[in-house]
């Protein structure tokens, strides 16, 4: 398949409804009770905790419940950590430097207990999005919420097995930094490092807000497995991102209330997940305004700044990554990319892979 097909290809679906389903109702139920109490300005904790449903999506239940108890424990620090930043008054630059740090170490953490989604991402989002908060609410109120909410998540997930929800045909193979020696490991937290300092230092020399986005586009190839996935993934962020510009344009050119904004986030959260394990761009149309929606509920601000600032920081930091990844490989990874060149050429024009 060519390099312009994968990027349109849409494999079938393997019942990703059911775990979509079960994601979108950790993140439904603490944003609608926080609905019912007034209490919407809290709604970003509840998401970030929530997030811990992401993880082990399709391991078996005892996995699950091991690695989304560990990512819940990794979430809250991050938002005790953005929520202290804020509650400072840090500087913007102090609250990019400490993002920066928490992507290489929970890149290094992650890639060490096996948690999927690989990467630090996620740890990244929780910290630049909280600390870069005006007003954040205290550490405490923001991690009783967060730790509410990820609890919830961990209880859903192991009540996945009742409908169904598990390991659906092969299992898929350990991305390549997984199992790394130690050396390794610190390779590859490395790279998280740099490209989103990198990353974080150009947003904040652009003058557009939420420098922070341009770090979460330069860790999102990074945590691809190998380098040909790793550049797919960098442009597949930035067209998918812009895209996702266009739909929450259209969302927001609308008078929407704040129960709008909560059913919103509930319905992308489920599309995103729908069709983030069959094509990254698609589900980038989702998980944009989701989280464009979920800033809006903290912290609400001018659409066209929001809209300007979220596509400027994709294709900064996108570039930052896709830079990192390509100049920052292994002697090992290298000759890895080098033998599998034949076999991409081949599979390009149909030929069978020999050797």
């Amino acid at each position: 398949m060519s390099t312009v097909a994968q990027f349109f290809a849409l494999p079938p679906s393997q019942r990703d409804h059911i775990p979509a389903a079960r994601i979108a109702l950790s993140v439904a139920i603490p944003l609608l009770v926080l609905l019912a109490l007034d209490r919407t300005d809290l709604a970003i904790y509840a998401a970030f905790g929530a997030f811990t449903s992401i993880y082990a999506r399709n391991e078996p239940i005892r996995d699950r419940f091991k690695h989304q108890s560990q990512a819940a424990l990794i979430l809250l620090v991050c938002i005790l950590l953005g929520a202290l930043l804020s509650n400072m008054g840090a500087a913007q630059l102090v609250t990019l430097g400490v993002t920066a740090v928490v992507a290489g170490v929970g890149a290094l953490v992650a890639a060490y207990l096996n948690l999927k989604p690989a990467g630090s991402l996620f740890f990244i989002f929780a910290v630049g999005a909280i600390g870069s908060l005006p007003e954040a609410a205290p550490p405490w109120l923001a991690g009783l919420i967060a730790a509410l909410s990820a609890g919830l998540s961990v209880a859903l997930g192991l009540a996945g097995q009742w409908v169904g929800e598990g390991v659906q045909g092969p299992i898929a193979p350990v991305p390549a930094h997984h199992g790394l020696a130690t050396g390794q490991l610190w390779s590859h937290a490395g790279r998280f490092f740099l490209a989103t300092s990198v990353a974080g230092a150009l947003g904040l020399l652009s003058g557009m807000s939420h420098s922070y986005w341009a770090m979460l586009a330069a860790a999102a190839p990074i945590a691809a497995p190998d380098l040909s996935a790793r550049l797919q993934r960098g442009v597949h962020r930035m067209v998918g991102t812009l895209g996702g510009v266009g739909v929450t344009a259209f969302l927001l050119s609308m008078q929407l209330e704040t129960w709008h904004i909560v059913v919103f986030v509930i319905i992308l959260q489920f599309l995103a997940e729908l069709f983030i394990g069959r094509n990254y761009s698609i589900a980038l149309l989702f998980i944009t305004p989701l989280a464009l929606l979920m800033t809006q509920l903290a912290h609400p601000v001018e659409t066209l700044s929001l809209l300007q600032a979220r596509a400027v920081e994709t294709v900064i930091g996108a570039v930052c990554g896709l830079a990192v990844v390509y100049f920052f490989r292994s002697r090992s990874e290298r000759e890895a990319d080098t033998r599998a060149v034949p076999l991409i050429r081949q599979a390009a024009n149909g030929e069978e892979p020999r050797g």
